[in-house]
């Protein structure tokens, strides 16, 4: 992800008062908005697009999904397991590392298999055939590649940072080790735009040309923001379409964000306003716990409704419920000051914000829902009690 994460301003398409908090609202009509671009996207190149479940995995809403995407991509046995279960399309997996026991659940759970070395492909690729016969499964195996290119602008976040531990320099290349090698996968984008992609596919182009010709598929991986307003999508399918007529090989894009972009909101009540060095508003959310991206990238979510610091008549901070003196979401102004009980609606809050949820505190974990437009109904799909906290912990 961007240093600044892209501030989702939709007005939501319900009445929030409706909805009992703290709940994470998933609105099927943005979804389905996304869906249809990325579609549009696969028609005009015949590439195939993956679902990425590091950052949403609301498997309620795969039968949607797998209307349009072609599979998942994964980061454990876990999820494998979900992609495998839930989603019933293709199922790619990537790890930094494998343990003998990922190797067996993978092999029975994913399509492609990713290794991040030379050292774990000849170690486990005659376990991982093994496994995947005795299930009879096929499976095909792939290389994560470092094209050695960054384009991010935070180091965190950036694959092909110096020091990476991600990814096969191409000074560190066995091109005697590919025999049974099917795909090459690289990932180095965080929330860009296509023109960070073409100077990608160059650095790539430029370092591994004698090796491109030999594959069936190269995954060009996630951080594409093609769903976002002014996303240059011309660029994204000359780029793809180029690619694969160059060198004859399928292509994949594993977004995230750009497949659940915008399309979920976190609902909270204002709790109390407390007074401080301003106005401080305290809801019945947590962002350690809730909105836990908001600390870790950082940035400022939007609220609907809301202006900068004195942009609007009222100025407060937005804080949560939790003992963390850091449980803060940013400052924020009104047209009105907030009392208890008025409800505030964060935007873009499907996209890694309900796969990092944890129970911090014991604080309550926002409810799951689905919101139907076309009809205005609302589906109460998870709510969470005590038991869920109690039995995380032993």
């Amino acid at each position: 992800m961007s240093e600044t994460r892209y501030d989702g301003r939709y007005a939501c398409r319900f009445d929030p008062a409706r909805v009992t908090t703290p709940a994470f609202v998933v609105d099927e009509g943005l979804l389905a908005d996304n869906l249809a671009i990325l579609a549009a996207v696969k028609k005009r190149t015949g590439c195939k697009i993956l679902l990425a479940l590091k950052c949403f995995a609301m498997f309620s809403l795969f039968p949607l999904l797998r209307q349009t995407l072609d599979g998942v991509c994964c980061s454990s046995p876990h999820e494998a397991r979900l992609g495998r279960e839930e989603f019933g399309r293709e199922v790619h997996s990537f790890a930094a590392a494998y343990s003998t026991a990922d190797i067996e659940g993978l092999a029975a759970t994913s399509d492609h298999l990713v290794f991040n070395s030379f050292n774990q492909w000849r170690g486990f690729r005659g376990l991982a055939e093994a496994k995947a016969k005795a299930a009879g499964r096929a499976i095909a195996f792939g290389l994560r590649i470092n094209p050695e290119h960054s384009e991010g602008a935070t180091p965190i976040y950036d694959p092909c940072a110096p020091g990476s531990r991600l990814g096969i320099r191409r000074a560190d290349f066995r091109t005697d080790l590919l025999d049974g090698i099917s795909g090459l996968h690289w990932h180095n984008l965080c929330e860009q735009d296509a023109d960070c992609l073409e100077r990608t596919v160059a650095a790539v182009e430029d370092r591994f040309a004698n090796i491109l010709p030999r594959m069936a598929y190269v995954n060009f991986g996630g951080g594409h923001h093609i769903t976002r307003p002014g996303y240059q999508l011309d660029l994204l399918i000359d780029i793809v379409n180029r690619f694969q007529e160059r060198w004859r090989t399928q292509v994949y894009l594993e977004p995230g964000e750009a497949v659940a972009l915008n399309a979920g909101y976190l609902v909270a009540t204002v709790l109390d306003v407390v007074q401080a060095d301003m106005p401080h508003a305290i809801i019945d959310a947590s962002v350690p716990a809730h909105m836990p991206d908001v600390l870790e990238m950082p940035y400022r979510p939007h609220i609907i409704g809301s202006g900068q610091a004195d942009e609007k008549t009222w100025t407060c901070r937005i804080g949560g419920l939790s003992c963390l003196a850091g449980d803060v979401a940013g400052v924020y102004s009104f047209d009105r000051p907030l009392t208890p009980g008025d409800r505030l609606v964060f935007t873009d809050m499907a996209i890694y914000t309900m796969v990092k949820t944890n129970t911090f505190n014991g604080v309550q974990l926002p409810a799951i829902v689905r919101y139907r437009p076309t009809d205005d109904q609302f589906f109460l799909v998870r709510q969470f009690g005590y038991e869920d906290f109690k039995t995380r912990l032993s």
